[in-house]
């Protein structure tokens, strides 16, 4: 029987895959169907539709994580499976993390302003080699979850050895400390996407400032469409900053919940807050997406229609 933290748990991480199934697939969806109808897609739509599916990814690995540790609380203590997931969770995590950087790396060339030669360089070069550098972001994932598969198999096996030599009490102890210098580095790893986007977001907002200051010189009283686009990107930038603060934090009380005498329900609340971040990101990126927003406007009004009919 199920008790009652885990019946709240599996209700949420449920509703959560379903909803992040939905946002994501529906991006992905009105992309592949607009690059059907005109022959061609455009760099944000091709970022974005592979964004989505490394998050359907990672969404999936992170709800069957959550269900196994329900059914199997002692998976990180007593079996390979934890090296399974968490080789497929570390792929899936640092192709969203470049991916997702890549997207504010793009906002910022494409929407910044900078008479810089390295700046006007890269904002020439970024549409030509989006490809390669997404492929790159799938090696440099693939590489690192082959990494953290052969460190964990590794560190594994030693301390599988070494519990032949301890009694049952020192076993339980030394089973989970193993994996806190992995997990830790891999999580660490994490951080340098994150800093590239950070960077990003602060030179986009530099371009705002000075921009700004600008057409407050030659003020006309209309609305300027730069400053808008400008506000937007700044606004899903910042959206991935608050989801991702929140994803570090979770994954790191995931990390470190082997010190704490309730694991298990610090593991599922870790799982249920990391989710947010997949999934909530997501959702605003619809929400500032005017082609993605107006679509699904129409979607809803077409329904309501009908409904009265």
């Amino acid at each position: 029987m199920f008790s009652p933290a885990d019946n709240i748990f599996i209700i949420l991480i449920t509703g959560e895959f379903i909803l992040g199934i939905l946002g994501n697939g529906y991006i992905a969806l009105v992309n592949w169907i607009d690059w059907i109808k005109k022959k061609k897609i455009s760099t944000v739509d091709y970022i974005l539709t592979n964004l989505v599916i490394a998050r359907i990814c990672l969404i999936s690995v992170m709800v069957v994580n959550g269900i196994v540790i329900v059914l199997n609380p002692d998976v990180y203590t007593k079996n390979k499976q934890q090296i399974v997931i968490f080789t497929f969770w570390t792929f899936a995590n640092y192709l969203n993390m470049w991916i997702t950087t890549c997207l504010n790396v793009f906002y910022f060339l494409k929407i910044a302003s900078s008479s810089h030669p390295l700046f006007l360089w890269l904002k020439w070069k970024i549409d030509m080699v989006v490809h390669w550098i997404l492929l790159g972001c799938f090696a440099i994932s693939l590489l690192v979850s082959l990494i953290a598969a052969i460190v964990l198999s590794c560190d594994y096996r030693f301390h599988a050895i070494a519990k032949h030599k301890r009694n049952i009490t020192e076993m339980f102890h030394v089973s989970k400390i193993p994996y806190f210098e992995p997990l830790t580095l891999f999580n660490l790893f994490a951080i340098v996407p994150f800093i590239v986007s950070l960077i990003s977001f602060f030179l986009l907002v530099r371009s705002l400032w000075r921009h700004t200051k600008q057409i407050k010189l030659y003020a006309t009283g209309s609305r300027d469409p730069s400053t808008e686009v400008h506000v937007r990107a700044i606004k899903t930038m910042t959206s991935f900053i608050f989801f991702f603060f929140l994803y570090f934090i979770s994954s790191i009380l995931m990390t470190f919940s082997y010190l704490m005498t309730k694991y298990k329900l610090a593991v599922e609340f870790g799982e249920i807050a990391a989710i947010l971040y997949p999934l909530g990101h997501s959702l605003i990126l619809i929400v500032l997406n005017n082609k993605l927003r107006q679509i699904f406007v129409r979607m809803l009004t077409c329904r309501k229609i009908a409904c009265v009919i």
